[in-house]
């Protein structure tokens, strides 16, 4: 039997998104339309629209609108989700975001994507392959992010990057293509921007909330 369109975009095969895959989107447009205008100092709204939106939500997800999406429903985040203003997800493929992931102004995950050759694209065939990002990752502004990519668990990637292959756990990765610059440490514990130490105020403050937050199992010790 033939597979239908949704079915072979589903399976990460090629498909054209025929009148069955525009309608699964009619949804995902309402939404976005709603969240983009709802008064944005109206945080409740905020964060009802957006776990509407989304396929899975950790709870206390929040993103500043505006924000873009083909379905949402492919789009799965965990605890203390946070994406700031313009995001873009092109979810055709699964997005799957960890916890306590931050994203920066304008960063677009694609997991949609063309073949090379004209003739072939020309057919108006496409596909989506799925992209992850693990926990307590932090993306920086700008950032771009391909289909198929794995970022892993505590990785920061800078402004800028456009990410087109795996980034390894605890790496500090930029550039285009991204590239890993660093392995994240111990020493990178109490600082902040630039090798920065953070003032003592803020490290005890810091300390309290570890030792409430059960952080040695959250967040254990770098590599």
């Amino acid at each position: 039997m033939k597979m239908s369109n949704v079915e072979r975009r589903d399976r990460e095969l090629v498909y054209i998104s025929d009148d069955e895959v525009f309608e699964e989107q009619k949804i995902t447009r309402r939404l976005t339309q709603e969240l983009n205008t709802v008064d944005r100092s109206d945080f409740a709204s905020i964060k009802r629209i957006v776990n509407e939106l989304l396929g899975k939500s950790g709870g206390e997800a929040f993103i500043n609108p505006p924000f873009y999406c083909d379905y949402g429903t492919h789009i799965e985040v965990g605890k203390n989700f946070f994406a700031n203003y313009n995001c873009t997800m092109l979810d055709v493929g699964r997005i799957r975001i960890g916890d306590n992931v931050q994203l920066a102004p304008n960063v677009a995950i694609y997991t949609a994507g063309h073949p090379v050759h004209p003739a072939t694209r020309n057919t108006q065939y496409e596909y989506g392959i799925d992209v992850t990002i693990g926990n307590n990752v932090w993306i920086g502004g700008n950032v771009v992010i391909c289909p198929g990519v794995t970022i892993g668990d505590n990785a920061v990637i800078g402004a800028g990057s456009v990410v087109t292959k795996d980034i390894p756990a605890w790496t500090v990765a930029a550039g285009n293509p991204c590239r890993v610059i660093r392995k994240i440490t111990e020493a990178d514990r109490n600082k902040h921007f630039a090798g920065r130490e953070i003032d003592e105020e803020a490290w005890l403050d810091i300390l309290r909330i570890e030792k409430e937050e059960n952080d040695n199992e959250k967040y254990p010790v770098a590599k």
